[in-house]
């Protein structure tokens, strides 16, 4: 299935989601509707797409995924997926860690491993499965079959250990030879001295793709398809046994065609010299890519449904088509690699065989720089990003990959592009800022409000009985970044959001009421203090964004990126005839207490709403009628932004 053109990449991986699903249903077929199945997304799928293939393999009928190592579970379990994930291969022991905090099953092949993976869940306080894998004529992981009823009773007796499963793997399932039966034989003699000794395993599994077909009499609690789920046959005595559909296709366009003369070598060391006049096509994919070297001047391509030679040497992004008997194709045309075109068809087991190597080899490999366009129900769904698609432990040190993890897993999470990008915006306007604001924490927020009369005015100037005076002395924790910095007063809405874009603006007030207010004028801040000493205010100004008080300090330099309390008191005017007073959060913040004093306001029928972001949104409330409303969350509790409080009386 083609991309509408202005969908293309320089070049890219299909993957068919729905004849998956059709392969699945084929596996399901196969081992009956009691039958388990373990879906193996080892190699990111395959190079088909860990996260999007795993998530559709749950949807239908998967128990459990198999990775090859901790990073691979990693990346499944921060793209939101639950389920239980095995790792098939023997762990290391730097992996306990992560094994540990993402919550993997390992498999268990020595004792050694088994006592540091215990000591490991003792001190997180959980309990861990793990499935043990014995070597049963395979000579590459597992323990010794002649030793694994002994290594088994020793993990029994580890407390922190719950022994789930329990597997081997067979080193010639595609074909039927003797060896098979073996193995077979082994494993089946373990289980049965597993059962004299009333030791009972609840996961046994042995079937991959090749035993599946092969061995259907093999199977026990569960199956592993791997390569079959991709659409691919574990040998070709096995393609009568199944009726599969590859799911890849790998395409890239024709960038550029040129005519050449009799005798003119192509790419690199001439390895290709045009015996006459010759059409030459190039595209953007080469050995960088996963299109092997060895394929040089043996491979083919597709272009408007007909093959056509590679010739020349492939180079690391680039190769040549000899599309002289193709003459109306053009740049910009689809040419597919891997996958059908027409009624031609290129296979990961021809290209296997041109390459000498394995159809598994050629899928892993191919497309490695390509982003992976899922197609369900003839449309792309969703994309996984270029270049690279296996979680790297450590790479949430960039900023940017972090944020494209993110907003992937939001997507992954909410099973839709549109809505997990909208989360994302979201959150991170809110805490960031359009302008990849730096994220601030505060603690211990506190908010002392005391609502009263204004005071009488002195000299020619009258008292206004008009307005209340608000007097607000804030206090939190946090890290300071600058020495000098700015309190602002707004005067609407839009000031008020250009205020919090603003980087160096510490604090921000919204002075609503009457026309008449003025913010120079009514809007004063009495005292700035940092760890109880003064701050001094160096200057006032009006600007686009309000009312601007500058404070700072050289001797502050000495405090940047450390914590420090911050004190600040301002005094100022609000109207009688505007009866609520709001107070918003717009930080990640732990710890709040707030308190409203308006005796000497005389308000009627003071009350409260809030409406608190986190873990325990609601706050204690104390009140003493008539006198203060407090409003607080514990210290060691997070608030998040969007979050705040609204005082109301009756006028």
């Amino acid at each position: 299935m083609g991309l509408e053109k202005e969908h293309k990449y320089r070049s890219w991986v299909e993957v068919d989601l729905d004849t998956f699903i059709g392969n699945l249903k084929e596996i399901k077929r196969l081992i009956g509707p009691d039958g388990d199945f373990m879906q193996v997304v080892k190699a990111d799928a395959y190079g088909h797409g860990a996260i999007e293939i795993s998530n559709i393999a749950l949807k239908n009928g998967a128990r459990m995924l198999g990775v090859a190592n901790a990073d691979e579970g990693v990346q499944l379990r921060v793209s939101g997926i639950e389920a239980p994930i095995v790792i098939l291969g023997p762990s290391t022991d730097s992996e306990i860690e992560e094994i540990i905090k993402y919550n993997l099953t390992p498999s268990v092949s020595d004792l050694t491993f088994a006592r540091k993976l215990q000591t490991a869940a003792k001190k997180a306080g959980i309990a861990i499965s793990v499935h043990i894998e014995v070597d049963t004529g395979m000579g590459r992981g597992g323990t010794m079959h002649s030793e694994a009823a002994e290594l088994i009773r020793n993990i029994l007796e580890l407390p922190d250990i719950n022994l789930e499963g329990l597997f081997t793997h067979l080193a010639s399932s595609e074909i039927s030879i003797p060896r098979n039966d073996q193995q077979w034989q082994l494993f089946s003699g373990l289980l049965a001295k597993l059962a004299e000794l009333n030791i009972s395993i609840p996961i046994r599994h042995l079937d991959n793709s090749g035993a599946i077909l092969n061995y259907p009499q093999f199977k026990l609690d569960m199956v592993r398809p791997g390569i079959m789920s991709y659409g691919i046959y574990p040998s070709p005595d096995t393609a009568a046994k199944a009726l599969l559909a590859p799911v890849m296709s790998f395409k890239t366009t024709i960038v550029l065609i040129k005519d050449f003369p009799p005798g003119y070598g192509i790419g690199y060391n001439s390895t290709y010299v045009t015996a006459e006049n010759t059409r030459i096509a190039t595209i953007p994919v080469g050995y960088g890519d996963g299109y092997g070297f060895i394929l040089s001047n043996q491979g083919e391509a597709l272009i408007n449904g007909r093959r056509a030679p590679i010739v020349g040497r492939i180079s690391m992004d680039l190769c040549t088509i000899d599309v002289t008997a193709i003459r109306d194709c053009a740049t910009g045309d689809e040419v597919v690699l891997l996958g059908r075109q027409g009624s031609e068809y290129i296979s990961a087991n021809e290209i296997a065989a041109k390459a000498k190597t394995i159809s598994y080899e050629v899928l892993c490999a191919l497309g490695k720089r390509a982003p992976r366009m899922f197609i369900q129900k003839g449309k792309t769904d969703a994309i996984e990003p270029r270049l690279r698609r296996i979680f790297i432990p450590g790479e949430e040190k960039s900023l940017a990959r972090i944020d494209n993890i993110i907003r992937h897993c939001f997507q992954a999470r909410t099973r839709s592009e549109e809505l997990g990008d909208a989360i994302y915006y979201e959150m991170f306007e809110t805490l960031f800022g359009k302008k990849d604001r730096q994220l601030e924490l505060r603690s211990s927020f506190r908010y002392d409000i005391n609502i009263a009369p204004l005071p009488e005015a002195t000299g020619s100037k009258a008292r206004s009985d008009n307005d209340f005076q608000v007097t607000a002395r804030i206090e939190y924790r946090k890290t300071i970044k600058n020495n000098i910095f700015m309190i602002g007063c707004a005067r609407n809405n839009q000031q008020l959001a250009a205020l919090m874009e603003y980087q160096h603006c510490e604090y921000r007030w919204l002075l609503g009421g009457s026309d008449d207010l003025d913010m120079a004028r009514d809007f004063r801040v009495k005292q700035v203090r940092i760890d109880d000493e003064d701050i001094p205010i160096i200057s006032t100004k009006i600007t686009d964004r309000g009312y601007e008080v500058w404070c700072g300090d050289n001797g502050l330099k000495k405090k940047i990126n450390s914590e420090v309390k911050i004190s600040i008191e301002i005094v100022t005017k609000k109207s009688k005839t505007n009866n609520i007073f709001p107070i918003y959060l717009v930080y990640p913040t732990r710890g709040v207490d707030i308190t409203f004093h308006y005796e000497k306001a005389d308000l009627k029928n003071v009350r409260v709403e809030s409406f608190f972001a986190g873990k325990n949104p609601s706050p204690a409330i104390t009140r003493d009628t008539g006198k203060f409303m407090e409003i607080n969350v514990s210290d060691k509790e997070w608030i998040f932004p969007t979050s705040g409080v609204i005082f109301i009386w009756d006028i």
